[in-house]
């Protein structure tokens, strides 16, 4: 991809996720604000325009002969950190997320394309604290990682039940690092230094999904997503107490994990179905570390090789869902999310605390006019982690506490062709 292209479609991706809130991991417990509101269940839908992202092969299967949706998740989000230095600090934001999808199918439904922006995944921290010895006094902790897809996407209908589908197409990833910050290694490890690493790439992305019609009531889907490996140039900014401020050319290695998803939905009447998903991420090889190369100073000092562990475990989603179409009109939607935090506490810091482990949702769907409109409402949370000893160098993390919770409102609008 050309220059002119990822610039602006990089600023794109920070306007989306500024600060970002995370389901597994970093990534999002759902994209559209009506699966969002059955607890991110859509392997077994074909009712909205995250099914490109989600499950491609569904778009063989949605009622009429298109679709087009729009939406937004409006996130608010609340983090907690304290250490010896620090009491209760707060990281706070809001942000909305949009994404945007179109499908079309062919007049014999045989066929089925189209083409989806989404900002599945991210991170985001700010903090205002007191630094650690030897980088005393006030100091700030910032972080910001966002993943971005443009996806093209076909789907083919191969039997009365059984269709396929997948999507080829670019993501897009920034990442920025700053605050104090002890080096790991393999240059100088526990050197001292105050770090500013920002950076930008593109890569391939892809998907394949099916869908299959067990009876009348009930559907299976299934999906890979790939993973999304990126080198993300930049400039970094170095300082070091009592030698100066140095500055960098950049190359951080950074990936996004790969994923399966299975999902089944089931009708339990004329008005209510219920779904359920089971997602695994690989974040064992994904979040493994974060490399990151220092070249072409312009102070004569060395380049800088750092390699920040990460050791995150590989973890299994398990989103549940229910709809049922009231008699006043409209559809009432529950869902409810678990997964496991992926990060150990010997790596959690305050760059990324992804610490939420629970979801809840409820929306309502209504007709207005040629226009499906959702709302809904999603809370996320997870236990309060304490790390003891830290397992980075330096010891900047040691004895500290981590919380955090998510707000998300849903709004989305759905128009069919």
């Amino acid at each position: 991809m050309s220059s002119k292209w990822l610039v602006p479609l990089t600023v794109c991706v920070c306007l989306a996720a500024g600060e970002v809130a995370r389901g597994d991991g970093v990534m999002l417990n759902g994209i559209s604000p009506r699966s969002l509101s059955r607890g991110g269940t859509n392997q077994g839908h074909a009712d909205n325009g995250a099914i490109i992202h989600d499950n491609p092969a569904a778009m063989v299967n949605i009622a009429g002969d298109g679709l087009f949706e729009i939406g937004v998740d409006a996130l608010i989000c609340d983090f907690g950190y304290s250490d010896p230095f620090n009491v209760d600090a707060r990281s706070a934001g809001f942000t909305p997320l949009p994404q945007v999808s179109i499908m079309r199918r062919t007049e014999d439904g045989i066929w089925a394309y189209g083409v989806g922006f989404f900002t599945p995944a991210g991170f985001s921290e700010g903090y205002d604290v007191n630094g650690p010895v030897p980088l005393v006094g006030p100091q700030r902790y910032e972080s910001f990682g966002a993943l971005m897809k443009v996806l093209p996407a076909l789907s083919c209908r191969v039997t009365d039940n059984l269709s396929i589908g997948g999507t080829f197409g670019v993501g897009i990833s920034h990442a920025e690092l700053e605050g104090p910050y002890f080096l790991q290694g393999p240059s100088l490890p526990g050197f001292p230094t105050l770090m500013d690493v920002r950076g930008t790439g593109a890569a391939a992305v892809w998907s394949v999904g099916m869908q299959y019609l067990l009876t009348d009531t009930t559907t299976v889907g299934a999906t890979y997503l790939s993973d999304s490996r990126f080198d993300l140039n930049g400039n970094t900014d170095v300082f070091i107490p009592g030698f100066g401020a140095f500055t960098y050319d950049s190359e951080l290695s950074m990936s996004w994990p790969e994923s399966v998803a299975v999902g089944v939905r089931q009708e339990l009447g004329p008005y209510s179905t219920i779904s359920a998903d089971v997602i695994w991420y690989n974040w064992s090889k994904a979040f493994d570390e974060f490399s990151m190369t220092l070249t072409n100073p312009l102070n004569p000092i060395p380049v800088v090789q750092e390699n920040l562990p990460l050791n995150w475990r590989d973890t299994v989603s398990v989103r549940l869902g229910y709809e049922y179409e009231l008699a006043i009109g409209g559809t009432a939607r529950v869902g409810y999310v678990y997964h496991r935090s992926p990060i150990p506490d010997a790596t959690l810091t305050p760059w990324i605390q992804a610490t939420l482990e629970h979801a809840v949702s409820l929306g309502y769907g209504f007709q207005l006019g040629d226009w499906e409109i959702d709302a809904g409402y999603m809370y996320c949370w997870g236990p309060d982690r304490t790390v003891g000893t830290s397992g980075l160098v330096g010891g900047a993390f040691d004895n500290s506490t981590h919380q955090a919770e998510v707000h998300a409102l849903l709004l989305g609008a759905i128009k069919r062709f």
